[in-house]
């Protein structure tokens, strides 16, 4: 499950996720890790566009939260990808999307695997060598899990040693 911030214009307007330049590249990482978009399910944390595509607010995240809660139970996911700064924040309101991406951690099972927003290397071209290698990352992730299954919570832990369960706010 990859999770980005909210929806963009042309994500506005098809009323579907990372359709726009992100999207796009979304697909290619998506590609180079040989998964399609129809092998994942990616939505965002706010599900209306913000006006002006501003940073959502916290209120509108807050508001949006059932939902996207909704959808992780429904979807039961054992991998989710926080695309970007936002989505983080769910998880980790602490921690820097700069210092914590590509780092998996696991909480009731569900591995989170942070990586920067795919928008991030349109914004900033000298990112893009950075995505690309984080997302090869989450393919040897993906391959390690098909072929040795999915770790339990008592394997994984943070940086400072202890284990950590799954906040869902």
């Amino acid at each position: 499950m990859f999770i980005g911030e909210g929806p963009g214009f042309n994500e506005d307007r098809q009323g579907r996720p990372f359709v726009g330049p992100a999207g796009q590249f979304l697909d290619e990482l998506l590609l180079s890790i040989g998964l399609k978009r129809e092998d994942v399910f990616i939505t965002n944390m706010v599900k209306c566009r913000p006006p002006n595509n501003r940073d959502p607010f916290p209120g509108e995240i807050s508001a949006c939260s059932r939902y996207l809660d909704a959808q992780i139970d429904s979807i039961k996911p054992t991998v989710i990808v926080p695309l970007g700064r936002h989505a983080l924040a769910r998880w980790f309101p602490r921690d820097s999307i700069s210092k914590v991406r590509a780092r998996p951690r696991v909480f009731d099972g569900i591995t989170i695997f942070p990586l920067y927003h795919p928008a991030a290397a349109l914004h900033n071209g000298a990112l893009r060598a950075t995505i690309e290698a984080d997302f090869a990352k989450l393919g040897a992730l993906l391959r390690e899990r098909e072929e040795h299954g999915t770790p339990s919570e008592d394997d994984a832990q943070d940086e400072a040693g202890g284990s950590q369960q799954l906040s869902m706010f």
